[in-house]
């Protein structure tokens, strides 16, 4: 026999003895094992406790962390309904109490709660209803349908709050967690649901919709499951801090689909500040156009937002920026399209100070300008019988509201009668009754507080950009 091949035996026996003894331990070993159950003890709990720090992971931590101040928000709202004709007499128009259901988070111990405006939408009775059971009536302090934030408040003391975050760290692929109540009214118990996932996108923008009240802009994108009720819940860090609130999906179904967006923290608390301190949020003006909000090939053309006009007087104006100029940055963020632009505006408030990089003649230039109020807000309001609040149109108030026309009377409030008998709405501009050019607000008031009997008038106004005709009289 070759040499070669007595190796290969050899070598085979060796392995051969080995596996067996592998595999067929003498028997005396589990004869130890039988008479010494204080030592098998100690194996399982030995196990048991690697196991259970296998279990306890950051989202286990995270979830726990947050979980205790994660709310359930219960809206009962009062909806018109058109009745359809049958053989039982019924009025054509009614109203019914539909339910509907919602998350949030409390901020402070004494009762305070974010969640969404679209969730809190003109209801009539709202309750919350913390993770232990309890069940609280709550009081709008405010609401915003364009940023989608809206604020409560219930009698308590003590509660239990989320730990606040930051969104503008946040890493793509970083693991986040959806917390809140997705179809609550099914569930026995009132416990938030947890669902995981991973930051897909951060700065996202969702384009608008007809049924959109809100500018979706600079956006968290996650694949954490979010289904019907997770709005108004906490998107949370795997450190267990709120870094957005849970909004809206895409779903063709209605339920989650793995794309789901967040309001960034930041926004939602410079949002409940503005509430609670002032009953509505104070809008940025800067007092200059973008041309082409709806031409992408127009943006990346010139490469950034030309300017298509400058308010005199204006924030923009006083910055020294004109027409033609070709927006690049703002406040640090990269502007590519109009909505990167409306993200910027929408996070800065009055007084605060912005920086802004600019094209002009083919040379990158910085400036910065202090945001100012929006001038319908600053404007000087008129009341006329009681029943209608003008403001005068000024080049500012053109400019902020897009208007055609360039002087006239802006209705900023309307009452009810009077909108039915003079068929104008708020936001109307009118800008001649008879044969009298309307140049201010006082010009209305004077001409209607002059009218008597049953006088006939013509309202000529500007609604949309078209020029309107009413006839009415004035008692």
């Amino acid at each position: 026999m070759p040499r070669t091949s007595q190796h290969l035996i050899a070598a085979f026996g060796v392995v051969l003895a080995l596996a067996c003894r592998d595999t067929a331990p003498p028997p005396d070993i589990f004869a130890r094992l039988e008479t010494t159950p204080v030592r098998q003890d100690t194996v399982r709990r030995r196990v048991n406790a690697e196991v259970l720090r296998t279990r306890q992971s950051a989202i286990v931590d995270a979830a726990a962390r947050v979980s205790p101040g994660v709310v359930s928000v219960n809206v009962i709202r009062r909806e018109r309904q058109l009745s359809q004709r049958s053989m039982f007499f019924m009025p054509r128009e009614y109203s019914r109490l539909v339910q509907g259901v919602g998350s949030g988070f409390v901020i402070s111990p004494d009762g305070v709660v974010i969640t969404n405006q679209h969730v809190t939408e003109n209801a009539d009775e709202i309750i919350v209803t913390t993770s232990e059971g309890t069940d609280y009536q709550a009081k709008i302090l405010g609401e915003d349908p364009l940023t989608d934030i809206a604020v409560l408040k219930i009698e308590a003391s003590g509660l239990p709050t989320t730990p606040l975050g930051t969104s503008r760290d946040l890493a793509i692929g970083e693991w986040v967690v959806a917390i809140g109540n997705p179809y609550s009214y099914l569930l026995g118990n009132s416990e938030p649901t947890v669902t995981a996932g991973v930051v897909s996108a951060v700065g996202r923008n969702l384009l608008p919709t007809q049924d959109q009240p809100g500018i979706y802009v600079d956006m968290i994108q996650t694949d954490a499951a979010i289904n019907p009720g997770n709005s108004g819940g906490p998107l949370v860090n795997v450190l267990g801090e709120v870094v957005g609130v849970n909004s809206s999906i895409f779903s063709n179904s209605g339920g989650s689909v793995g794309i789901g967006f967040a309001i960034p923290i930041e926004r939602a608390l410079r949002v409940a500040r503005e509430l609670q301190e002032f009953g509505a949020v104070r809008r940025a003006w800067i007092g200059l156009d973008v041309s082409g909000s709806n031409d992408l090939r127009r943006w990346k053309e010139v490469g950034g937002l030309e300017i298509d006009r400058v308010t005199a007087s204006s924030p923009a104006g006083d910055a020294g920026l004109r027409a033609g100029d070709v927006l690049v940055g703002a406040s640090g963020r990269r502007l590519r399209t109009f909505l990167d632009w409306e993200a910027v505006k929408l996070d800065v408030g009055p007084g605060d100070s912005l920086s802004v990089r600019y094209l002009r003649d083919g040379r990158e230039r910085l400036t910065r300008l202090r945001v100012a109020a929006l001038p319908t807000v600053e404007a000087e309001r008129v009341s006329v019988l009681g029943q209608l609040e003008l403001i005068t149109v000024t080049p500012a108030v053109q400019q902020e509201r897009g208007l055609r026309s360039s002087e006239g009377a802006l209705i900023i409030r309307i009452g009810q009668s009077a909108g039915q008998a003079t068929g104008m709405r708020l936001g109307d501009v009118i800008i001649q009754l008879n044969r009298r050019r309307i140049t201010s607000a006082a010009d209305v008031r004077t001409i209607l507080e002059r009218a008597s009997g049953r006088t006939a008038m013509r309202a000529y106004f500007e609604r949309g950009g078209r020029i309107r005709i009413s006839d009415f009289s004035v008692r």
